[in-house]
Order: structure tokens, then C-alpha cells, then sequence
């Protein structure tokens, strides 16, 4: 048994839920977060750390490489899709965020692949940022630049993939659903946000 999730379940007992008991009772009876966020599965990277979020403001959908697969109803499952459909359809939220960040190892894998290689689930899984990896890598840049590139670059692909989705489209052409894409930099937790217009990431102001 992990000890240290028993230890830390108690401290939430004693601390956090008795502090925002009234709170957590309301979400009991249902949620309304107005952002859904699809995040990666890195350990490092918290969205409800990194925004300073408290329970029910968020629907966090979380995978390798923070990715949104193309709408496609080939009749397989679809965890990011049917999360991102029960986010827009049924908890009618109004913005979408895609958050990628640095040293992304999912990202990593498909740079470093050889070939088309689809031995892995991973393999298998990054398959759908080709495209992105195949303009990344025709640039020449060096390693930790193309990592870069790519991590940013896949953001920018996985806010083209969220458009086909009709019920997204939608609701983006009717003003009532927002898209963006956000890069966390891990080594200065810099939010880095991308500009739809310039076509270019810049780094949100702090106090």
C-alpha cells in the first residue's frame, strides 16, 4: 500500500476538508467548472497547482502528450473525445485549454522515434502528431530546440483538431466556446500562451 497517499488522504481529512467541508458538500450534488483543460500525464505538471484552482473550477482531461485527437467515429473508444464531448455538451463549458509543457516525455518518444515505429502504445498513440514531428524535423534545428518546437507545435495541432468536432466548431462560430493553447515552462513556471493571429507563443506578464 502506497503509505504516503494514506498519510496524505488523513492530512486532507483533518485539514483541507474540514476547512472547505460546506464547500465539497455542494460539488457533491454537481459540477459546473466554465474551463476544461487537457493536460498532459507528467507528475510534474498539476493544472490545479499551476492556476491556483480550487475543486470543481476545472474538468481536467489528462493524457501522453496532452493531445486532441481529429474527430473521427470509426466506432472505436475515445477517452479524450467523449471527455472533451461531455465537457462542451453536457457541463457546457466555455473555454477549452490545451496545456502542453517543457520536457514533455511523450513528446520526447516521438522525436526520438525511429522510423515509423508503432511497437508501443505510446508509439501508437503519438502517431496522430506526425505531421507536426515531420515539420519539426525537416527544420534541421538542433535537439532541445526540436523538443521545444514540437511540444509547442503539437498545441497548435491539437487546437486544429478540436475544430472538427461539430459540436465544438459550433460553439467556437457562435461566440459561446473559446479555444487556447498554453506551454508551461518547467524550469522557470513561466505560462507561455499562443497567439492565433502572429502565429507565436509569448510569455503571460506576473507581478
Amino acid at each position: 500500500m502506497p503509505e504516503q497517499l494514506i498519510a496524505g488522504y488523513n492530512r486532507f481529512r483533518k485539514g483541507y476538508f474540514l476547512d472547505n467541508k460546506e464547500n465539497i458538500l455542494q460539488l457533491a450534488e454537481g459540477q459546473s467548472p466554465r474551463t476544461a483543460v487537457i493536460s498532459c500525464c507528467d507528475s510534474r505538471v498539476d493544472p490545479t497547482i499551476i492556476f491556483n484552482a480550487t475543486p470543481g473550477e476545472l474538468f481536467i482531461v489528462r493524457n501522453v502528450a496532452n493531445l486532441v485527437p481529429a474527430c473521427d467515429n470509426n466506432g472505436t473508444p475515445k477517452g479524450t473525445s467523449s471527455a472533451l464531448e461531455f465537457a462542451v455538451t453536457g457541463l457546457e463549458v466555455s473555454s477549452i485549454v490545451i496545456l502542453g509543457h517543457a520536457r514533455c516525455g511523450g513528446i520526447k518518444a516521438l522525436m526520438d522515434r525511429e522510423g515509423d515505429s508503432t511497437e508501443t502504445f505510446v508509439d501508437q498513440w503519438m502517431m496522430m502528431a506526425d505531421k507536426t514531428r515531420k515539420e519539426i524535423i525537416a527544420k534541421n534545428l538542433p535537439a532541445e530546440e526540436g523538443y521545444i518546437a514540437c511540444e509547442q507545435g503539437t498545441i497548435v495541432q491539437s487546437l486544429e483538431n478540436l475544430m472538427t468536432f461539430p459540436w465544438i466548431a459550433e460553439r467556437v462560430n457562435a461566440g459561446t466556446l473559446t479555444l487556447h493553447g498554453w506551454y508551461y515552462d518547467l524550469h522557470s513556471a513561466e505560462l507561455i500562451i499562443y497567439d492565433p493571429e502572429s502565429k507565436s507563443f509569448s510569455a503571460v506578464p506576473y507581478d
